[in-house]
């Protein structure tokens, strides 16, 4: 079996200090930065993955996404604007091992990482397919969100999928926990 991390949307933004802030977002960002140094420099007792890859909200002007008085559901504040700060990693993530780097939401909405494209316009299932993967773990921010629906794309299309909860911070304890409980029933394991 060949297994890949997706860290999902560790970005400026949405850690604290950011336009959409999830709490706790630097401790995710500073916890799956030490994993990865570890696994880049193959440390004993590293993870045991074959492939890391990211997710990354790309806004150029998702339309109804973005609102000035958002709901906070189906609308959010401004976040992750190409060529922002806000964009980017977190400062405690170190992007460079990533094996590959998926953008979302240009021009709409997009919560699952499987509906970004690396810069050659690979999909991300078409990657982890290619790179014969066939287990993924999915840690980042925020559980009740991105790495909810990234996580059940991942089931769906047929990867052994588990959920890192000491890698990912929800926005508030209610809907986190509907999202686990959603999560269970699609099949997707909680670690």
């Amino acid at each position: 079996m060949t297994r890949a991390l997706i860290v999902v949307d560790v970005q400026n933004d949405f850690c604290e200090g950011g336009s959409l802030p999830v709490p706790g977002g630097a401790r995710v960002a500073h916890d799956i930065g030490v994993l990865l140094q570890h696994w880049a420099h193959r440390d004993p007792g590293a993870a045991a993955y074959d492939h890391v890859v990211a997710t990354k909200d790309h806004h150029v002007d998702p339309g109804e996404h973005w609102a000035k008085e958002p709901d906070f559901a189906e609308s959010w504040p401004v976040h992750c604007r190409v060529g922002t700060d806000g964009e980017a990693f977190h400062p405690n993530l170190d992007p460079e091992p990533f094996d590959e780097i998926f953008r979302k939401g240009e021009h709409q909405a997009a919560y699952s990482g499987f509906e970004g494209a690396a810069q050659d316009g690979t999909t991300l299932a078409g990657w982890l397919r290619a790179h014969e993967v066939t287990e993924v773990d999915v840690c980042g921010l925020a559980t009740d969100h991105c790495v909810r629906a990234t996580a059940l794309d991942a089931a769906r299309e047929g990867f052994a999928t588990t959920v890192l909860t000491a890698l990912s911070a929800g926005v508030a304890p209610d809907t986190t926990e509907r999202a686990l409980d959603e999560l269970r029933a699609a099949g997707v394991a909680i670690g």
